[in-house]
């Protein structure tokens, strides 16, 4: 199996891993070695689009699956390169038991909605998810408590928008962090993405929801534009001086909490001031962890009519944007070197180290092997951009 996308569709992959598994069915370690080959497609961006046909076409002569958003918008680009069985992700649902899998290393992710309740001019990914259906609060609960169990102390909750958990349900996402926070066990949540438009409903009493321990200091928060005239045209249903409202009210109750972002460069018709107002946005919001995507045309959404800036336009703002999110993206996590700070062992990508997260999800590295689930005090010693180094503060016990 071969997966591409967001946590949700990784999420997916293992459900359906699961069903297989159920009906006899073993995982082969590499292509060559199956007999059959699933693919979970993604197509948010053209050029995943043009890497789900690369990967597609590959397999053409194969007993080929494919699942994921492709299939459900884009059949006849999938049909132009291969004849496969199609796997619709409403299918795998039905078929598989509960809203939570496991995820790498110490965490778990429970799939808390599917769809949005967004109308944005340039998404395909609305039209592959449909509208927002929420699973319900005992399910998730229950996920909660399953993963937690099994030695999960990290849980990521995911969606298309994590925010308009509830809308379809006359319940709200506050509410529910609460109702987890509540359960017995030692971890902590990681909310997933949520849309500026959705948490503008919700906003004060979501900031009351994270003065819970259970619940890291870290929001997902897509912007895309900085500029009023430009989120019109994308329809986003916000403006900027909305999202320095978010921010800064996050901020003032939680000084040190980190905030990324996604961004858009050269969406149709945006000028010269329209990006500059984004780049101050950037700068004003102060996000970390960003996301910057060139403008690429998805088939059947309103955008898709507007005329497409030059391709160099487009990279070159693409650059500008990065290389001042990056700039951002340092000044955080130097004014952690020198701190001391709580931490959480959750996942392990090289030997004689481990990842660790701390209350803000700031991604610190170790250079121990330290047990998944460890918690304990570390002091960050230097900044490599996308993680900080630390040295563990030994405990009383190991100083006797």
């Amino acid at each position: 199996m071969e997966t591409y996308g967001c946590t949700y569709n990784h999420a997916d992959t293992r459900r359906l891993a699961a069903i297989l598994e159920g009906l006899g069915c073993t995982m082969a370690e590499r292509p060559e070695e199956a007999d059959a080959v699933i693919v979970n497609t993604c197509t948010v961006i053209g050029a995943t689009e043009r890497k789900m046909l690369r990967r597609l076409a590959l397999f053409a002569d194969r007993d080929l699956y494919v699942t994921g958003c492709m299939p459900v918008v884009q059949m006849d680009r999938i049909r132009s390169v291969c004849t496969p069985h199609v796997i619709y992700p409403d299918e795998i649902h039905e078929r598989s038991a509960g809203v939570g899998t496991r995820g790498a290393g110490a965490t778990g992710v429970v799939q808390v909605a599917s769809g949005c309740v967004g109308r944005c001019s340039y998404c395909i990914t609305r039209f592959a998810r449909g509208q927002l259906k929420s699973a319900p609060a005992r399910e998730i609960l229950d996920a909660v408590r399953v993963l937690v169990a099994s030695g999960a102390c990290e849980i990521q909750l995911t969606g298309q928008d994590v925010a308009a958990w509830g809308l379809d349900r006359g319940e709200s996402l506050p509410d529910l962090l609460q109702e987890i926070a509540e359960i017995p066990g030692k971890f902590t949540v990681r909310p997933g993405m949520m849309n500026p438009a959705t948490v503008l409903g919700i906003l004060d009493p979501l900031v009351g929801a994270y003065e819970s321990d259970t619940v890291f200091r870290f929001l997902h928060l897509p912007v895309q534009s900085g500029s009023d005239t430009v989120l019109e045209r994308m329809q986003r249903g916000y403006t900027a001086a909305d999202v320095v409202r978010i921010v800064d009210t996050f901020r003032e109750r939680f000084p040190d909490m980190m905030i990324s972002s996604d961004f858009i460069t050269g969406f149709p018709g945006e000028t010269d001031e329209e990006f500059s107002q984004t780049l101050e946005l950037l700068r004003r919001a102060a996000f970390v962890k960003v996301n910057i995507t060139r403008y690429s045309r998805r088939p059947g959404t309103p955008a898709a009519a507007l005329k497409d800036l030059p391709e160099r336009i487009r990279k070159d703002r693409s650059r500008t944007l990065l290389a001042e999110a990056n700039r951002i993206y340092d000044a955080y996590n130097e004014r952690w070197i020198g701190r001391e700070t709580p931490i959480v062992a959750t996942e392990k990508n090289a030997p004689g180290s481990t990842v660790c997260r701390n209350p803000c999800y700031l991604n610190v590295v170790v250079k121990e092997d330290l047990p998944f689930g460890f918690t304990g005090k570390a002091v960050i010693t230097g900044n490599r951009r996308h993680y900080v180094t630390a040295e563990r503060i030994p405990s009383d016990d190991e100083r006797v």
